[in-house]
């Protein structure tokens, strides 16, 4: 009876283990595109946080995924990512462009792009994204410019990083 017990409770143990604790992470990927002249970036974060987060600071009745999805969401999403997601290329601000955003699983995958990159020396990138409602929250940035992989991890205590491809 008490193997009975110890093999059960190996069993179940980790299973309440995974649910008690939460992985709050985003991943975003930039690539730098010389013909187009174009930095195109995707980042993925997770719906629900992206949800409450959007609730909290816009308006309480945001439901993504939904089929009665607000109209405004995509200025919402458009308006947190440009407060929260900031780029320097060369040491000067860029604009980032809203291309629009997808559905993937749990995930809102979301589209932008910074046009008329003539050539990249430097790069500032800040991520604070879902910092201000989960502390433990983490932020890998994948990118690829001029032939150069890096992965940056952001978290509440390094919210910036610069890379130097001179």
């Amino acid at each position: 009876m008490n193997s009975i017990k110890v093999i059960l409770l190996a069993v179940i143990f980790p299973f309440f283990l995974s649910v008690a604790h939460k992985y709050y992470v985003s991943v975003t990927q930039i690539e730098y595109v010389k013909e187009k002249k174009s930095l195109q970036i995707i980042t993925r974060i997770d719906v629900d946080d992206l949800e409450l987060t959007l609730q909290e600071r816009f308006d309480k009745t945001i439901n993504l995924t939904t089929m009665d999805e607000i109209a405004t969401v995509d200025e919402y999403i458009k308006k947190y990512l440009k407060q929260k997601f900031e780029i320097k290329i060369n040491t000067k601000e860029v604009v980032l462009t809203f291309v629009g955003k997808d559905y993937e699983n749990d995930q809102v995958v979301c589209y932008l792009e910074i046009e008329n990159v003539e050539d990249i020396n430097t790069i500032e990138i800040s991520n604070t994204v879902l910092f201000d409602l989960f502390p433990k929250q983490k932020n890998i940035v994948k990118s690829k410019i001029n032939s150069k992989v890096n992965n940056l991890i952001f978290t509440k205590e390094d919210i910036k990083q610069y890379l130097n491809f001179k």
